[in-house]
């Protein structure tokens, strides 16, 4: 039997379970958004997330299809170092804990990551960075869409257009209906889920093919695997570090949390959700180890994890992936689309074209906003032209080279916009070109490693001190 072909799931459960989650998912967003009064409620939950939503949140934000299905891809791929160096990315979450703890002090009536580079920068720096943020937004909004047609077409068969297109209209649902407190709700809810039955699976995997016979195979017949000193390996190993924490320093996603959790709650929420989500990217990675042992060669590589897993376990157990890797990708695409969105309306619509907007235009645009990122991510899907590992490693040239003005910006009063400009500008250049001419596995090293010395020349050169007061700007 062709294992890449034999499926585990028929095509009418699959559609069965898309279309009991839709329904699920749209009817709680719909009743969590009768909540919603005015556009901060909307956009930041009204500012009141408590430590346990909060906590929740974070975590399974950052479980993605990159920890589901992209982990295991780069274990396949790399071995050890893979599933090693994916784990790394929790330092972008409990790193970012004292910045969110930053943020809300400075802060205490923002919106966007995009109102901080705008006050703290100037016109030149904001659009360098939300040239940035826009292409990182759109590169993982493509990820999570092309993620749920994969997982379909890899438990199911069913055609990668119809999950894709599942999986965008129920986020896009209830999102559109509910805001970030509908986002946050369903968060916690899948963060159990996620916890609960990547577990599960670990044991279960385990229990049928021991750790003493996927190492005797490797070893034999896959040695670079178990290699430490795998050269692409230990290059991924750094560089993830770095695009880790470029994508959680800039994002919006992470900065409307900061700003939505109440009082002193997102320095431990940041902290808590990091160590929780430590060890997810270990424990699936390690599913696409055993691939060997089972006879599993997936068409494509970003179909390992979610292959393997229903040929030990089963129909049942590829039930139960199905639900884990679909609670991963909700509760990161409607984070996405909330905090995307939230960074349109505010940056562009209300800041820079309509500033006598009423609080009631902003959360129609906002509306406006959801649905069009919806649509637009749908259009960009339907070519599936990269695996999901390549898309992702794309944007880290983007994303590092907003670590150190970022960081500076919030704890040097020195650096000035033109230096920070020039910084993300330049660095993202720089890793643009190591992607195209070395591999992926450098790209945001690159850029960070470039973007951090303009930034020390930056910091050396200047005479100019900013005044911390300048960023309590309200809406």
């Amino acid at each position: 039997m062709n294992k890449a072909t034999d499926f585990a799931l028929d095509s009418t459960l699959g559609l069965a379970l898309v279309g009991i989650f839709g329904v699920l998912w749209i009817a709680f967003g719909w009743y969590l958004g009768r909540k919603n009064k005015s556009h901060e409620d909307f956009a930041l939950a009204g500012r009141n997330v408590g430590f346990a939503l909060a906590a929740a949140t974070a975590m399974a934000t950052w479980v993605t299809s990159n920890t589901t299905l992209v982990a295991p891809q780069l274990t396949y791929q790399l071995g050890v170092w893979g599933m090693v160096g994916y784990s790394f990315a929790a330092l972008g979450l409990i790193l970012f804990a004292p910045l969110a703890a930053r943020i809300k002090r400075l802060m205490p009536h923002g919106y966007t990551s995009g109102d901080f580079i705008r006050l703290r920068f100037g016109r030149a720096a904001w659009w360098v960075f939300m040239v940035i943020s826009v292409v990182y937004a759109m590169g993982w909004l493509v990820s999570l869409g092309m993620a749920g047609g994969i997982l379909l077409q890899a438990l199911s068969g069913l055609d990668y257009h119809i999950g894709m297109s599942a999986i965008l209209l129920i986020c896009v649902g209830y999102t559109l209906f509910g805001g970030l407190r509908a986002v946050i709700a369903t968060d916690f809810i899948q963060a159990l889920i996620i916890i609960v039955g990547v577990v599960g699976i670990a044991w279960f995997l385990i229990d049928t093919v021991s750790l003493e016979t996927i190492h005797t195979e490797l070893s034999t017949d896959h040695p670079q695997l178990l290699d430490l000193l795998f050269p692409a390996a230990v290059m991924f190993l750094f560089n993830n570090i770095f695009f880790g924490l470029g994508e959680i320093f800039h994002s919006n996603v992470w900065w409307s949390r900061a700003l939505a959790f109440k009082g002193k709650v997102a320095f431990k929420a940041f902290m808590l959700g990091g160590l929780l989500w430590l060890p997810i990217p270990i424990v699936t990675g390690f599913i696409a180890l055993a691939a060997p042992q089972l006879g599993i060669f997936p068409p494509t590589a970003d179909m390992v994890g979610p292959m393997v897993a229903a040929e030990v376990l089963g129909k049942v157990g590829a039930i139960v992936v199905f639900i884990v890797v679909f609670s991963a990708l909700a509760s990161s695409l409607d984070s996405l689309l909330a905090a995307t969105s939230d960074l349109v309306t505010r940056d562009f619509y209300h800041k820079k074209f309509r500033p006598e907007a009423t609080d009631h235009q902003l959360l129609r645009m906002n509306r406006y906003c959801i649905a069009g990122l919806g649509i637009l991510t749908w259009l960009l899907c339907l070519p599936q032209i990269a695996t999901l590992g390549a898309l992702l490693n794309f944007a880290g040239a983007f994303v590092a080279s907003t670590i150190f003005p970022i960081v500076f910006g919030l704890y040097q009063r020195r650096l000035t916009g033109g230096y920070a400009a020039l910084a993300m500008a330049v660095g993202t250049m720089a890793g643009l070109v190591s992607y195209f001419a070395i591999g992926f596995y450098v790209a945001a090293l690159v850029s960070c490693i470039v973007s951090a010395l303009i930034c020390a020349v930056g910091l050396w050169r200047s005479r100019t001190l900013f005044n911390w007061q300048d960023m309590q700007e309200r809406a």
